[in-house]
């Protein structure tokens, strides 16, 4: 019999709780008349008094979420003014909040917050270079929210907990042979909790977080690499379901604010077979797919996904609407190096990164159906489509071109994760040239960045997005090369 041993996660979670916990949090919720509905999670130690939480309209009593490994999470629900200057007390700190989401807008919008292995062995310093700018940013011109576009979590060392577990991502049999599920699930639980406070507890992430509501979407480092893409064995084993139930439960609680049995109002599909969520604003209307929950090898969005996406865009009216697609919807032509990788020996283990994208051959149909829904949209009335993604750990523009004028996709990945080789961006830029083009009379080009030359910046990068007397605009910002000038969105 394998037993599964003790590992570090318990590690983590003391030293976690020596520092006393993590939060607030705060998560949007919308907007209900002139209040801006929000939800803050705090993690404290157990024996901890829950405190009030105050604003100008009253106090707020928060209800335990859940407790694990000496800690409590607590949740608060409660709205401020929609105005500039909300704020709201917690512990004896009072913080500010840009409320005011009627009119002019400022967004930010991150991707990739890790790397694969040796996250944790990195200088905190050099690692949030870019949260530490973000946070500058925000308390020169505050924004009123966060986006976050996929893999705010890099859970991939998890799989080193238990030997079991690396046969799983190694695709060796038997993997499973003795395994005590149950202590095994408990121990992925308590990893990822103790991730969780370790990346929402370091200093620029947690200033900002407190100040700005946020608004996620997971992606398969999340889970784990290349999760929906892996063969249907590997998924649909009890280790699998085991990864992607405790995954999802943590991204529940810590990326949307709630816990494991119940779904934000956020998320239109009740069920909870997607975790696709949408809100609307004043002239706004975000929307995020959820690109891993129903994916397969053979399909990115599955018959929930598909419904509560068509729903939110059919519900469409003379507005901005911002999709949040982990996996960039315009690309190049990746079916060529699909076809070249099934010709050489030993590269076929690569093919679920490249079924991760749109453009997979795979999904060339289900690719074509969700360019017409946003095209649709896109064409009707005085609404416009903007396209956010990450996933590629480079910056970039593409454009699909419509009878009213271009359809934008802005890329922005990643914030921590390292950027990758020049040479990997030239050579995806040569690909760039090729960009697939599926629906007739609608061609679909990549770009440089305003003031960059090639196709694709290898550069750590965040984005963001503004709107101004009702025109929106956006930029990057380069670990490197600083602001790019800013992008007319028309």
């Amino acid at each position: 019999m394998i037993e599964v041993p003790a590992v570090d996660a318990e590690r983590r979670l003391r030293d976690a709780a020596t520092a006393g916990g993590v939060g607030p949090i705060l998560f949007a919720r919308g907007l209900h008349g002139d209040q801006m509905l929000l939800t803050a999670l705090l993690v404290r130690p157990v024996d901890t008094p829950a405190p009030k939480l105050t604003t100008p309209e009253g106090a707020f009593t928060p209800e335990t979420v859940d407790t694990r490994g000496g800690f409590q999470v607590w949740r608060y629900t409660f709205c401020v003014p929609a105005v500039s200057d909300a704020q709201y007390s917690l512990e004896g700190h009072r913080y500010a909040v840009n409320a005011a989401l009627g009119s002019d807008l400022r967004l930010a919008y991150v991707s990739c917050n890790g790397r694969e292995y040796g996250d944790r062995d990195r200088s905190v310093t050099e690692r949030n270079a870019l949260w530490r700018r973000l946070a500058r940013e925000h308390a020169e011109r505050p924004f009123q929210l966060l986006l976050q576009g996929g893999d705010q979590i890099y859970a991939d060392e998890m799989f080193d907990l238990h030997p079991a577990l690396r046969a799983w991502t190694n695709r060796e049999r038997p993997f499973a042979d003795g395994v005590k599920y149950c202590e095994l699930a408990e121990d992925l639980r308590n990893y990822l909790f103790a991730r969780y406070l370790e990346l929402y507890g370091q200093p620029a992430t947690a200033w900002l977080m407190a100040r700005v509501p946020s608004l996620a979407m997971w992606d398969d480092h999340d889970i784990c690499d290349g999760w929906g893409s892996l063969p249907c064995a590997q998924l649909d084993s009890p280790i699998g379901r085991s990864v992607f139930q405790i995954a999802r439960e943590l991204f529940l609680l810590f990326q949307l604010g709630a816990p494991r049995d119940e779904l934000p109002a956020i998320c239109p599909d009740r069920s909870g077979s997607t975790l696709t969520w949408t809100l609307r604003l004043p002239g706004l209307r975000l929307i995020a797919p959820d690109l891993r929950s129903e994916r397969r090898p053979n399909r990115v969005l599955g018959e929930h996904g598909w419904a509560a996406l068509r729903s939110e865009l059919d519900a469409v009216s003379s507005e901005q609407v911002l999709v949040l697609s982990s996996v960039p919807v315009l690309g190049p032509r990746l079916s060529w190096v699909e076809a070249a990788l099934r010709l050489i020996p030993h590269m076929q283990k690569y093919e679920d990164d490249l079924r991760d994208q749109w453009q997979s051959w795979t999904h060339r149909s289900e690719w074509r159906a969700l360019l017409e829904a946003l095209l649709a949209v896109h064409e009707r009335g005085d609404s416009r489509v903007t396209v956010l993604s990450g996933e590629i750990h480079l910056a970039t523009h593409g454009t699909m071109q419509t009878r009213v004028g271009p359809l934008h996709q802005l890329v922005a990945s990643g914030v921590t994760h390292p950027a990758p080789p020049a040479a990997y961006a030239r050579a995806l830029g040569m690909l760039a040239r090729f960009a697939d083009s599926p629906l007739p009379n609608h061609p679909i080009r990549l770009h440089p960045l305003p003031g960059q030359r090639a196709t694709y910046t290898a550069q750590r990068n965040y984005l963001i997005l503004e709107r101004r007397a009702e025109r929106w605009r956006a930029w990057w910002e380069l670990e490197h090369s600083g602001t790019t000038p800013c992008l007319d969105l028309v």
